[in-house]
């Protein structure tokens, strides 16, 4: 799909979409637990309907109805009683689906085929190969690559992984520690990244009635549930921070936007755009349950991004209009997403007239000169996508991005929802 943004402001009431991150991990959380949970505001992206077609493929029966979801589980799930040899799961391009349920399928007793697509399949699964054989869970991958094949039970023991890559693998561990753990036991972690969405994982857990100790992020101790009853539990999923980040950048270059349904107490890590947008110079005023951005004079700032690394597409975009040049470290979280999006970015902003070097771990932006609209290219990655469609409200000429259907995978209505904000898009 070919989207061509014109000059355009981005102004008026927006609500925040749900997070996707908090509806997978509240899918992983109901099909652990055993009984009905009920889960609200629920998205309907490519990644939280992969999730929900993982969880039925294990045995929970889902049912939606507008955006509300009925999950049934129960703990007869893990015994798989059909004369087949295996289930395959296709996890589609969600790496968070890939690494958090591969874990979890290590409390099942047959061989759990999981599979993807696109950008997916080159992303590296050696840490199954690494850690899950020493928790007794048979493991067989293509070459550290997809498709992975585990087959539990698995026999939770006090370990040490490694947190450098991806947090998303300790998710998976803590959830399937949660199920299976009968005794006290811990997993140490060295150089965890992106810690706060290991707090949100955490977060979920407690309210499906699991405990989980944060040791200062080093170590986490699991303590075993009691008995577990049969349970009915309401889930409702917050506002998604990452993809805020693209309407309230939006509001500071072409603005004001008013945000409503984003909780400033959230434990998403990317809620730091706020921290951003404060440094810029952005006039924000927030409100009891609502966030107001207006554009200032936007000057060059600091960041970060090494524990929310998917905000460096919105932080580039905003960077852009921002005078002076601007400093963002944690280019090494960038190189396993949807594309190399360090690169991603470069390239493409670089054909809209913005210079951006990268230095070791730091990326800089040359703010503050008029940007030109050019035809850009998603390289089939969402943040990319949403990242030049705001970055071309202010540039002089219109834009037009190649392969924008790539927003499916995390926001599908952003393009709608930035027609509400009064934004021209083209093709859409």
């Amino acid at each position: 799909m070919l989207v061509t943004i014109h000059p355009s402001s981005a102004k008026g009431t927006i609500t925040a979409p749900p997070s996707k991150s908090s509806m997978q991990r509240a899918c992983a959380a109901a099909l652990i637990t055993h009984g009905t949970t009920v889960i609200e505001n629920a998205g309907n992206s490519n990644d939280e309907r992969a999730a929900l077609n993982i969880i039925e493929k294990l045995g929970a029966s889902v049912k939606r109805e507008g955006n509300k979801i009925t999950v049934v589980s129960n703990d007869h799930i893990y015994q798989y009683k059909d004369t087949r040899k295996n289930v395959v799961v296709d996890c589609g391009e969600s790496g968070l689906s890939m690494r958090m349920f591969t874990p979890i399928g290590g409390l099942f007793n047959y061989d759990i085929v999981f599979t993807g697509e696109g950008s997916l399949a080159k992303r590296p699964m050696d840490f199954l190969e690494q850690h899950l054989p020493k928790l007794g869970i048979e493991v067989k991958s293509n070459g550290g690559k997809i498709p992975v094949t585990v087959r539990g039970p698995i026999h939770p023991k006090e370990i040490t992984v490694d947190g450098s890559l991806s947090s998303q693998y300790l998710t998976g561990m803590l959830f399937a520690y949660a199920k299976a753990a009968k005794e006290p036991v811990t997993i140490k972690v060295k150089d965890l990244q992106s810690r706060p969405y290991i707090d949100l994982t955490i977060s979920v857990l407690k309210h499906f009635g699991f405990h989980v100790i944060n040791n200062d992020y080093k170590s986490f101790g699991i303590i075993p549930q009691d008995e577990p009853p049969l349970t009915a539990i309401k889930y409702t999923v917050e506002g998604d921070w990452s993809n805020v980040a693209f309407l309230l950048v939006s509001g500071a270059i072409k603005g004001p936007v008013l945000l409503k349904g984003a909780d400033i107490n959230s434990s998403q890590g990317d809620k730091k755009i706020l921290d951003a947008l404060y440094a810029c110079g952005a006039n924000i005023v927030l409100h009891k349950t609502d966030i107001e951005v207006n554009g200032g004079e936007l000057k060059a700032f600091n960041f970060d991004a090494t524990h929310c690394p998917d905000l460096f597409p919105p932080l580039v975009a905003l960077a852009s209009y921002c005078k002076g040049t601007t400093a963002i470290s944690g280019v090494s979280r960038l190189l396993h997403k949807e594309s190399n999006r360090a690169l991603s970015l470069k390239n493409e902003f670089g054909k809209m007239g913005v210079e951006i070097e990268l230095n070791g771990d730091v990326m800089k932006i040359h703010g503050g000169n008029k940007l030109t609209g050019a035809k850009v290219d998603s390289h089939n990655d969402h943040r990319i996508a949403m990242a030049c469609t705001v970055a071309a409200l202010g540039a002089k000429g219109n834009t037009e991005i190649t392969h924008a259907e790539a927003v499916n995978k995390s926001y599908p209505g952003f393009f709608a929802d930035m027609k509400k904000l009064g934004v021209n898009c083209g093709g859409y």
